[in-house]
């Protein structure tokens, strides 16, 4: 299917949804006929709605020449209705555009931000705010002078902050989702975030303000010139209409109740229009769909290669904290390990224990208010921590990839998958749209996707979680990136899905002769993918080793915590024991080693002095102070 087609089937689904609204269909039918009416004006067979005829004052409906009449001066009624409509309408567009476009400006970049910036905006919207809308509007017309230009001006600025209050708040919310850090990760700016990622989700948000304020700016204008700060004599609009017809309201009341009965359904139709448009512009109201496709399970070798890899990221005494009021939280401490070329290692912990912080200090896109204290992230020998932000960008989502946790707020709902995969391949190839989807369809093939020519143009809801798991890996093999980083990539999973999600990357990583830092809290689960581990436990490595070492012979007691209380396939008979107690505050680690409130080995001098990591075998460390007697407590 070419776009042209995809195209028009989209646009075909989008009025077809916005036909099964029947308030939408009747609002739309009440604002296109008021809107033909009033773009036609110039060319329907109207009387002049400026010409005056005292002979003729308020003739009645139905006479000759005048349908609705005329009025106290002997104007025509119906002229000036259409004429003034014409005139509403368009001053209720211009201040509304104008509203819409300075709000959500100011409310993306305060939001996206943050920090002073953000301040000095929203105090300057809280200034606005502080004065009661109408008697600021009047303030404003009285400064400029009456007219309908002034007026406009005037309902445009006093709506500015109603946009941007609202704009701020869904950015502020949607800036800290998984969906911009993997945008962050792809290399791409803040100008095309802004632009690509965070204005099409706000685009609902500012469409139904804008048609619900649309109406209620007309409202606006027209109590404007209904006290005559508005339209002037003798140019006409519903506000003006009404305000000169309300001193006839009890002799001859049509002369004040048309304009009036014209505002309210254009206000009627406008407002059921926008819910007709949110519905059609918001993808995530669509029904949901997608199924799961089979993956066969990928045959490897029983015995992992014993070659020592050459170094590919070395990092050394890595610590990441964040400052409280309360206190400093440490959540990685001196971290230290290297990753081969080639090679798969795991992260494991359990939760709090510093894993995710480790991966996003080894990009540094750390959050607020935390900051790396000290260490370096050496990769292909340059230091990351080191490098502008421009250079960590490039690597991002280049020769470095990141899989985020949850698949369903890390990819942008509003966007397709194919359009998301597009943007990775453009930003850092600068290939042309049509190449970028021709490699799109190729990497999710790759990724075992049916249909992918099909599952294209899918928003990220109409997929399985399987299924978006499988783009989010896609988007991270784009750039055929030299390491990995999958954040618990299968912990929202069900565990056949898991199976096929670790089947999966470790044939790409086969293919591909990536390395792979994998993240997960089940250190059993990680024996299927990974040759070596790294345990963590209150933000520092407590034991490090090969995969088959630490499942058969844990050695640090944490690490044989872990597995005892997780349970194995076709052992039902085992008794799965918790380890005692609770991780401790990372603001209040006790001294010595962290693991000594829980450990049943603990002895007096494990509570003083800094343990550090010691070797007891070939590639396998422990940070225990008893290390020489381990493998006595493992028999």
């Amino acid at each position: 299917m070419n776009g042209t087609a995809i195209r028009a089937a989209w646009r075909s689904a989008g009025w077809s949804r916005f036909r099964g609204n029947r308030l939408a269909l009747f609002g739309l039918s009440l604002v296109a006929v008021v809107m033909a009416l009033a773009l036609a004006a110039p060319t329907l067979p109207l009387a002049d709605p400026y010409a005056t005829n005292l002979s003729l004052r308020m003739l009645p409906a139905g006479s000759e020449d005048h349908l609705l009449g005329t009025d106290q001066l002997g104007r025509d009624l119906l002229s000036r209705l259409v004429w003034g409509t014409r005139t509403s309408l368009a001053i209720g567009l211009f201040a509304v555009s104008i509203a819409a476009l300075l709000g959500t400006v100011i409310g993306l970049v305060a939001g996206y931000f943050r920090g002073w910036l953000d301040s000095v905006l929203m105090r300057g919207i809280d200034v606005l705010l502080a004065f009661p809308y109408l008697l600021l509007a009047l303030a404003i017309v009285a400064a400029l002078g009456p007219g309908l230009r002034n007026a406009m001006i005037a309902i445009a600025v006093v709506n500015v902050p109603f946009f941007a209050r609202t704009v701020r708040g869904t950015v502020v919310g949607l800036a800290e989702r998984e969906f911009i850090d993997a945008a962050r990760l792809t290399g791409a700016g803040d100008g095309y975030i802004l632009l690509r990622e965070l204005l099409p989700n706000v685009l609902p948000v500012v469409v139904i303000m804008a048609s619900t304020n649309l109406a209620w700016m007309i409202l606006e204008t027209a109590g404007l010139s209904f006290l005559g700060l508005g339209a002037q004599p003798p140019m006409a609009d519903l506000g003006s209409m009404l305000g000169t017809g309300r001193e006839f309201l009890t002799t001859v009341p049509r002369v004040a109740m048309l304009p009036g009965a014209v505002i309210l359904i254009v206000a009627v139709g406008i407002n059921l229009v926008g819910d007709g448009l949110r519905d059609l512009l918001d993808p995530r109201l669509k029904a949901e769909g997608g199924s799961q496709p089979a993956l066969q399970a990928v045959d490897r070798d029983a015995t992992r290669s014993r070659r020592q890899p050459d170094v590919l990221l070395r990092v050394v005494g890595l610590a990441t904290h964040f400052p409280q009021e309360d206190g400093i939280y440490r959540a990685v401490d001196d971290v230290t390990f290297d990753v081969g070329a080639g090679e798969r290692i795991a992260i494991v912990g359990e939760s709090g224990c510093g894993k995710t912080v480790t991966a996003l200090s080894l990009l540094g896109l750390v959050p607020q208010p935390g900051r790396i204290v000290s260490g370096c992230v050496l990769f292909e020998s340059t230091d990351l921590l080191q490098q502008a932000d421009e250079a960590r960008r490039r690597l991002r989502g280049g020769r470095i990839a990141y899989i985020p946790q949850d698949p369903l707020t890390a990819l942008n709902p509003v966007l397709p998958i194919g359009a998301q995969i597009v943007e990775v391949l453009r930003v850092h190839q600068g290939i042309d749209c049509k190449a970028a989807r021709r490699r799109a369809l190729e990497l999710l093939e790759q990724v075992r996707i049916d249909r992918p020519r099909d599952r294209v143009n899918a928003y990220p809801h109409e997929l399985s979680g399987g299924m978006r798991q499988r783009v989010l890996i896609a988007m991270a093999l784009a750039n055929d990136p030299a390491l990995i980083i999958a954040d618990e990539a299968t912990t929202a999973l069900d565990v056949t899905v898991q199976a096929q999600i670790l089947n999966l990357l470790y044939a790409l990583c086969e293919e591909r002769d990536a390395a792979l830092i994998f993240i997960s809290h089940d250190l059993a689960l990680v024996g299927q993918l990974c040759d070596r581990a790294l345990v963590m436990y209150a933000g520092r490595v407590v034991e490090e080793g090969g995969i088959k070492r630490l499942l058969s012979s844990p050695a640090h007691p944490y690490t044989r915590g872990l597995l005892a209380c997780a349970p194995e396939l076709g052992r039902p008979e085992k008794a799965l024991t918790p380890i005692a107690g609770q991780p401790p505050a990372l603001n209040d680690l006790p001294l010595g080693c962290h693991f000594a409130p829980r450990c049943n080995h603990v002895q007096d001098n494990c509570r003083t002095g800094m343990i550090e990591l010691r070797s007891i075998g070939e590639r396998h460390r422990v940070r225990c102070i008893r290390a020489g007697e381990l493998e006595t407590w493992l028999r």
